[in-house]
């Protein structure tokens, strides 16, 4: 029999501009959409350490981030 004794996930999310709306109003939607998905994960008592966190020239934003598998316990993974 086996356990899983700690588990994370690592990612890399790249929040994307839409195409069709000025382009001002696409990096201010970017943005929200951002601290949308940190909130999510905050609300769902979901443990997790951003590793990086860009801007681009264009204004989408590239978040790597290591996070909790499911609910397994995270061991020493975000230390």
């Amino acid at each position: 029999m086996k356990r899983v004794k700690a588990a994370c996930i690592t990612q890399t999310l790249h929040f994307l501009l839409k195409e069709d709306i000025p382009h001002d109003y696409a990096i201010k939607l970017v943005s929200e959409e951002v601290k949308k998905y940190k909130g999510h994960l905050d609300k769902n008592r979901i443990k997790y350490k951003i590793l990086s966190e860009e801007t681009q020239a264009d204004g989408s934003v590239i978040i790597e981030i290591k996070k909790q598998y499911n609910t397994s316990p995270i061991g020493n993974y975000l230390d």
